[in-house]
């Protein structure tokens, strides 16, 4: 069984920043997809942002120019920097290996207006 934690979530105010990092406790990133989901209350997890294997890197529309996936093979980390905040951005994220299926315990974040 592989653990992902997330870290980096928190309280922000509209228009700030904050980056979430993902570990793994192996070396499953490499060459494999690997995206970031979010869930506010009383609504369904939704795609944020996914680098699929050997494919492009795609975002949400709604997060498309604010937020940037990235990863560190080396360190068995995958990034999700968040620029330029909204209210609605609100929501716990949780990090997703595309390739074998494994979900993080989720980070809230929280950005007030």
């Amino acid at each position: 069984q592989v653990h992902l934690v997330e870290s980096g979530g928190g309280l922000v105010q509209a228009g700030g920043s904050l980056r979430l990092s993902c570990v793994a406790s192996a070396a499953i990133y490499t060459d494999n997809g690997v995206g970031w989901y979010r869930q506010a209350p009383g609504k369904q997890r939704e795609l944020v942002a996914i680098m699929p294997t050997g494919g492009k890197t795609n975002y949400a529309d709604s997060v498309k120019g604010r937020f940037t996936i990235s990863r560190d093979n080396a360190k068995n980390t995958v990034y999700l920097q968040m620029n330029r905040l909204k209210p609605e951005d609100t929501a716990v994220y949780y990090c997703h290996s595309e390739t074998f299926g494994y979900w993080g315990q989720g980070t809230q974040v929280t950005v007030s207006s």
